[in-house]
Order: structure tokens, then sequence, then C-alpha cells
């Protein structure tokens, strides 16, 4: 893809003073009742897409008159890093969760709730006394392979990422995609239905992931990893070279 082809919003080409910008995180929230906590794979990949429809809704977007609910709050957020932070709920903490304002998002049994953008220190106290341990999830199988023909978030082989964690980084690497590509393909990727899945690279194929051109996610050192560490490569196929 060339250059010109860059949506205007995306950082990906584009240094910005993004630490100087007031902080904001976006709110998920994954559903595990202890009687069928989801498999790992399915809170990524709900993960991702919930990062990508709250991206895409329509009161995520717009300016002026036509301007959304969420859109300035949108803006703020994507002006300075973009956070994410995973907490957990269950029984009445997840209905209380489910009673603001936000968009849930289903997978194959997972579900996760995301939010407009809050301040870093200014969390809603239903969402604030949520718990952000706890959420080691287990796949009970290998997941299939991924289809070649749809996006793929690839997950460092060489880091141990709770599963909040990658949750987040899924997020991210869904979040860095949904940037590059253009306004066509958003739009056919929406219309699918956010099709992707989230899996680990093989250790061999990892480097060569890393130097594709494709978006990589840095992870900026908060918790649990490295500041600098490469988590998550974003392989659309509208984004993959040739």
């Amino acid at each position: 893809m060339s250059t010109q082809d860059t949506p205007s919003d995306s950082p990906f080409h584009h240094e910005s003073p993004r630490d100087e910008a007031p902080q904001f995180v976006l709110p998920l929230v994954v559903r595990i009742e202890k009687a069928g906590p989801p498999a790992r794979t399915d809170a990524l990949e709900t993960a991702a897409r919930a990062v990508l429809v709250m991206l895409s809704d329509e009161r995520s977007l717009g300016e002026g008159d036509d301007e959304g609910e969420w859109a300035q709050l949108m803006r703020d957020w994507q002006d300075a890093r973009i956070r994410k932070v995973v907490r957990r709920a269950r029984g009445a903490e997840w209905r209380k969760a489910s009673a603001l304002p936000g968009i849930t998002v289903t997978g194959k049994a997972a579900e996760v709730r995301v939010f407009p953008p809050v301040p870093l220190d200014g969390w809603p106290k239903e969402l604030a006394k949520l718990q952000v341990s706890g959420t080691d999830l287990d796949d009970p199988a290998d997941p299939d392979a991924p289809d070649p023909l749809a996006p793929v978030l690839w997950l460092n082989p060489d880091l141990g990422m709770s599963a909040g964690k990658a949750m987040a980084q899924a997020g991210h690497g869904a979040q860095l995609a949904w940037w590059e590509l253009s306004d066509a393909d958003r739009k056919a990727w929406r219309e699918a239905g956010f099709p992707l899945s989230v899996r680990t690279a093989d250790p061999a194929a990892w480097r060569e992931l890393t130097l594709s051109g494709l978006p990589v996610v840095r992870d900026a050192g908060f918790t649990e990893i490295a500041p600098g560490s490469c988590t998550v490569v974003a392989d659309h196929p509208a984004l993959r070279a040739g």
C-alpha cells in the first residue's frame, strides 16, 4: 500500500507528541464466570473485534454537527498513547458494567464489553473496582490454523503474557491495522463483521513478520513486559506487500 493511501488519522508513519497529550484509557471488560470461563483465543479475538467495533461505531465518528456522542473522547484518546486496560467481571459486577454506555461484543463463547475512553485517573466507579488480575485463561485445544485470506494478529512467541495483557495487545494490533487501511478496506472489513484470528507466531517466522512492513505493536512497558517489546504484528491482507 502506498503512503498516499494511508488515512490521515494513522500515526503509523508519522511521529507525534503522544506522550505530551492528556492520557486516556479504553476500558474493556471480559466476562469470566466461575462455571464457564471463555477460551483464551476466543477472548483475545473478541477483544480485538470489540476495539474495531468501537472505532467504527457511528457514535465514535463525525465532526461538528454530525459528531457522535463519543467522538471527542475517541479523538482525545487516539491523540495520546492508545492505552487499553482489560478487567474481568462476573455475576452482578457484569450486570452493573453492562448498564454503562458501551458495546458488548460476543465471540464463540466470550463476551467483552468495550466502553468509550476515560481519563487515566477518571474511571467510573463500577469499572474502577473490577480486578485486572485473574484473567488467566486457557485453550482446551490448540486453535485451528488461521484463514490465510483473513486478518491475523500474530503474537510474539517469546513473550509470556496474561490473557488480559494479550487481549489489550491484540486490540492494539487491530487498531493499528484499522488506522492503516483505506476507507474502502475499512468498509469491507466492517461489513464482513471484522473477521480475524489471533495466533502465536512460529518462532522461526517472528523476525520476518516484524520486518515485513506490517504494523507492529511496541509495548510502552507499563505492565508485565519490558518497554519497547514487539508484542503483535497485524497481518491484514490489504496491508501485505506485493
